[in-house]
């Protein structure tokens, strides 16, 4: 389940390398390199951060104990960072971390199950959810729907609620 204290969430991917010396782009899927700043190991302790600092372009720029040039750190290119949900601080009633409904149940607002939630994304208007359908739905094509209230009118740690007219 994913609210359990030990489930990992996501909050970085590194890009690349940067520069000659270990460094590494990060992908942010948090609030800012803030949130990296508060933890120094990701994925139960494989990495240890000895430095991370913002790229100034919404993304960061970190250095690892364990990378010591640029070909390790171009070998970590697509690698995910996370951390124990227990590490992370709480949240408000309102918020949730994209792990909260990665794996939910899909089903339309008159109850038929129609596929489970495989990814959350945001490009910067609203945060938007992939669905993975079974195959009698869309052929079996993940599609995407917005996180609002007009398509989505409820989800709990049970399972994500669509509106029918959002189904493709």
């Amino acid at each position: 389940m994913p609210n359990e204290p030990n489930t990992p969430v996501t909050l970085a991917a590194v890009t690349g390398a940067h520069g000659v010396a270990g460094e590494v782009r990060l992908k942010l899927f948090g609030d800012g390199f803030e949130t990296l700043k508060g933890h120094k190991s990701f994925n139960d302790g494989a990495l240890t951060a000895t430095k991370i600092r913002s790229d100034n372009k919404g993304g960061a720029i970190a250095r690892f104990a364990q990378v010591p040039d640029r070909t390790a750190a171009e070998a970590l290119r697509g690698t995910t960072l996370s951390v124990p949900r227990s590490a992370l601080p709480a949240l408000d009633p309102d918020e949730f971390y994209y792990a909260d409904l990665i794996g939910l149940p899909v089903v339309t607002d008159d109850g038929e199950a129609i596929g489970t939630t495989s990814n959350v994304m945001n490009y910067g208007a609203t945060d938007i959810v992939e669905i993975a359908p079974d195959p009698s739905v869309n052929d079996g094509k993940p599609f995407l729907v917005p996180l609002i209230p007009a398509a989505i009118p409820e989800w709990n740690s049970e399972r994500l609620v669509l509106a029918r007219a959002f189904l493709p």
